[in-house]
């Protein structure tokens, strides 16, 4: 999608970018809505992520976020009457189908979620996400893709999706991350974790104050870079081929289908269409669905 340097790619509003050095920061900038997930975000850090994997000067990318959340899930704001509408589309032909209905849905998501997730995940270069308060559902796929996560003390992570009737987010993250009974718990309550949490179970790799959060990123980032960039990307590359074998990829892969099930069943469908009709929204109809359980 592009073949451009990271220093090369046009200015962009929704994800910031800033070289340190060798280390390349791009900073999730819709702080009004909590940095959700739209086309547009997903978008432009897409293509800087891109920029980034053939970037011979980058050698770190911290993935950080402005405002009080790192990210609040997926944009569920757009006139569609599902839960990922996204507030707003991408013009990019790359990013779209002309596809309808359900066939829309796999394609777009195959598009949008999967490839760009998947993106950061096997990018050759180590990367890091700098979480802060709510990291959420799709926010929390953005985060796990990373290979390091550095947390402030503020941080609660959390994935409500199976609350609202779907088959949690595209990527099943959470059996890898939290471990299989911890993430059964997790996706069939939706309750939160904290910082020292995700620390405790290894998902997060340090947990540092809010005001050093940027700072700490950045000087792990920096301490990374100093090793050797080959053996570094190879070192990566074998880890991740290890949760291969394991079989990582083929649970991503079977998780996506169900996730699209899920997507279309009668339950869900109706969770939908009452979340958007309720007053006060999705988030005020689970609550008073779920009275004194919610969250």
């Amino acid at each position: 999608m592009t073949d451009a340097r990271v220093a090369d790619v046009p200015a962009q509003d929704t994800v910031l970018a800033r070289i340190e050095d060798d280390v390349a920061i791009f900073t999730l900038n819709r702080p009004e809505s909590r940095n959700a997930l739209d086309d547009v975000l997903i978008e432009q850090l897409d293509r800087l992520v891109r920029a980034a994997e053939i970037d011979d000067s980058i050698r770190v990318v911290v993935i950080e976020a402005n405002g009080p959340a790192f990210s609040a899930g997926h944009d569920i704001t757009g006139p569609e009457p599902n839960m990922e509408a996204g507030g707003r589309k991408s013009g990019n032909p790359a990013y779209t189908t002309t596809w309808t209905g359900a066939e829309r849905r796999l394609k777009r998501e195959q598009r949008i979620y999967i490839d760009a997730s998947l993106a950061i995940r096997n990018l050759s270069k180590p990367t890091i996400a700098a979480v802060q308060g709510h990291c959420v559902a799709a926010g929390l796929m953005l985060a796990s893709m990373c290979d390091l996560i550095v947390a402030s003390e503020d941080a609660r992570f959390a994935d409500p999706v199976v609350r609202m009737g779907n088959g949690s987010i595209e990527l099943l993250v959470e059996p890898w991350d939290l471990g299989i009974r911890r993430a059964k718990e997790f996706l069939w309550t939706g309750d939160p974790i904290t910082a020292e949490e995700a620390h405790r179970i290894g998902f997060v790799s340090r947990v540092v104050p809010r005001e050093e959060l940027s700072s700490e990123a950045l000087a792990l980032a920096r301490r990374i870079a100093l090793s050797p960039p080959v053996a570094v990307s190879l070192v990566k590359r074998s880890i991740n081929h290890t949760w291969d074998l394991m079989g990582q990829r083929d649970s991503f892969e079977h998780h996506f289908m169900v996730h699209h099930i899920a997507h279309n069943s009668d339950e869900s469908r109706a969770i939908a269409e009452e979340g958007r009709t309720a007053p006060g929204g999705l988030r005020e109809y689970l609550r008073n669905r779920d009275g004194k359980y919610a969250r």
